[in-house]
């Protein structure tokens, strides 16, 4: 085993420091927007075509427009705030 390879790896963040409560706050959102995707692809599942009936184009279009969507509005409907609070706390405890 290679030393070398081990000493260069990063540290995992620590929640409750700067750099560990913005990981786990860009983490937290990228689960809200996961969460959001799932919801829009679930609403949007009957919605009328864009294109022509048999466009190939549609099913990816429309993917990625609900991806994009999801990842702007990541952080804002409060499932990212409660679940990092919630592992914030939980943090806190394991630390002492």
């Amino acid at each position: 085993m290679d030393i070398t390879a081990v000493q260069h790896q990063r540290a995992i963040p620590t929640i409750g420091t700067k750099e560990g409560d913005a990981a786990l706050r860009e983490k937290t959102d990228q689960f809200e927007a996961i969460i959001v995707k799932m919801m829009l692809d679930e609403a949007m599942k009957e919605e009328k075509n864009l294109f022509s009936a048999n466009d190939p184009g549609e099913k990816i279009f429309k993917s990625m427009y609900r991806e994009e969507l999801s990842n702007a509005s990541a952080g804002g409907f409060g499932f990212s705030q409660m679940l990092f609070e919630h592992l914030s706390q939980k943090g806190e405890k394991i630390e002492k």
